[in-house]
């Protein structure tokens, strides 16, 4: 195991810095409704206003006051054991329970009473390093918390824009790479432009001791976090946290604004939405804007604000274009937008004819290094596996519920060719497929890739399969899946 980086000498001067802490008493309260039919008053008899906070992908309401006031913070940091991925559990530390933390929502010149505390049942310290601060380690100098204490400190909001706030306790990369970061964004004055939705969506990268997918509690690794080389990228904590009922929701003319941050520690993020473009993009969280974006870097510690227009229906997909990320450690949400289509602006598919280039071939998955595939104990276990490589290796083609895409991709929800022959489609999974087929009425004529799985891995992801989205049923076994290998023709 190679040494850390971090010298004794500068984990014990960090430990130094931010381990001082100061308290300070809570004034009367009032709600941010009342506060905002207050008039102007002099500072010292600013109303109190007890934050909003929500966890992603959710913001708290737009600040409708015309004045500064005195705005209270609670932020709580828990260690939680939390879903990485199906299958994979990780022991995240927190601030509010959740990846990234809670989401904060002030306005400039606001004056901001920020209270820290730290679950007596934590085994760590921590503190919180707010980069819209201006003060000693954005705050983190004052609120070194040990478990079972709070800490409080005072600031002033003077700069607007969005913000990534995160734990700054030695050693720090580990610290964050756990999900110890969030969003707090200080609006402008004169408040943001109004938008139909918004929404917080924030990348983090994860370094666990297993490769992708591999089940259970999985804990963190310094040589992969050293090395820079994560086992996933995700958005909002966890693998699948924006898709299928946790999709982002839209109609057709509503404009959106993502609030989109990056804990890092590591990567910086290519954010981009596939199918839209981003009519404003508010560059690195800042006031400033471009237009007409097509993708924007987030850097690890920072933030953009990204706004479009949704006008065309369907089922947009959010990713890291630095795209394996995205298909294969998990960098993947998306914006489900609904309503009447405009075919002059989206004609959807007019054309679909064969094209076949001489030398095609079926391709296969590279994957120079399997991981060992866990062994199913039961009909139950083997499909909650299967249910993890179906997510690795199926989902970003066959989508979430099995449904397909029209022309590209055939269904396997209640499949007619899937159904019929099991044998069949177990030496597609393990050969791959190249020709025209058709699938419940409906021709394709795409390539299937031949996936580096072992016979235990396929009757896995088999068994998920056939026992969902209105298929027969039943169970795939190992013993099947290698006689119908064996008997395949292709």
């Amino acid at each position: 195991m190679r040494t850390s980086t971090i010298s004794k000498t500068v984990q014990l001067l960090a430990l130094g810095i931010y381990s001082a802490g100061i308290l300070s008493s809570c004034s009367t309260q009032t709600t941010q409704a009342e506060a905002a039919q207050t008039t102007e008053v002099a500072p010292d008899k600013m109303p109190t206003i007890m934050a909003e906070l929500t966890d992603a992908p959710l913001v708290p309401a737009p600040i409708t006051r015309k004045h500064a006031a005195k705005v209270v913070v609670k932020l709580e940091v828990k260690e939680v054991v939390k879903k990485l991925a199906d299958g994979v559990d990780y022991t995240f530390w927190t601030f509010g329970g959740s990846v990234p933390g809670k989401f904060i929502r002030i306005r400039q010149n606001d004056e901001v009473e920020f209270h820290l505390m730290n679950h007596p049942d934590s085994k760590n310290p921590h503190n919180i390093d707010l980069h819209a601060v201006t003060g000693p380690g954005g705050g983190a100098a004052s609120t070194f918390t040990a478990p079972g204490h709070e800490t409080v400190f005072n600031f002033k909001a003077l700069n607007p824009g969005l913000y990534v706030y995160h734990c700054a306790t030695a050693p720090v990369g580990m610290h964050i790479a756990n999900g110890m970061y969030g969003l707090i964004l200080v609006e402008p004055e004169e408040g943001l432009p109004k938008v139909d939705k918004e929404y917080y969506v924030m990348q983090g990268d994860f370094y666990t001791k297993g490769e992708f997918g591999t089940p259970g509690l999985q804990p963190f690794d310094m040589e992969k976090a050293l090395d820079e080389n994560p086992s996933y990228v995700v958005f909002n904590g966890s693998v699948g946290a924006l898709t299928g009922d946790n999709a982002l929701t839209a109609k057709v003319g509503e404009k959106v604004r993502l609030f989109v941050g990056n804990g890092g520690p590591n990567l910086i993020s290519s954010f981009h939405v596939i199918g839209e473009i981003f009519d404003n993009v508010y560059t690195e969280g800042g006031t400033k804007t471009q237009n007409n974006v097509q993708t924007t870097l987030v850097p690890a510690g920072g933030s953009a604000i990204t706004e479009f227009k949704a006008d065309v229906p369907g089922n947009y997909v959010l990713v890291d274009h630095s795209i394996f990320r995205a298909f294969n450690k998990g960098a993947l949400g998306m914006l489900k937008v609904e309503g009447d289509e405009n075919k002059r602006m989206y004609s959807g598919q007019i054309v679909d004819k064969i094209y076949q280039p001489e030398g095609s071939t079926v391709q296969e998955m590279p994957q120079s290094k399997a991981p060992a595939a866990a062994v199913a104990l039961n009909k139950n276990s083997r499909m909650e596996l299967g249910k993890t490589l179906f997510a690795q290796n199926c989902q970003a083609c066959h989508q979430a519920e099995g449904q397909g895409i029209k022309g590209a991709f055939p269904p396997l929800a209640k499949s007619d060719y899937l159904n019929a022959d099991l044998n069949r489609a177990i030496g597609i999974v393990a050969h791959g497929l190249e020709g025209q087929i058709k699938v419940n009425g409906e021709l394709y004529n795409s390539t299937m890739p031949k996936l580096k799985l072992s016979d235990e891995e396929i009757a896995n992801v088999l068994t998920y399969v056939v026992n969902n989205w209105g298929n027969k049923g039943g169970e795939v076994t190992p013993a099947q899946v290698k006689k119908a290998k064996a008997s395949y023709k292709h």
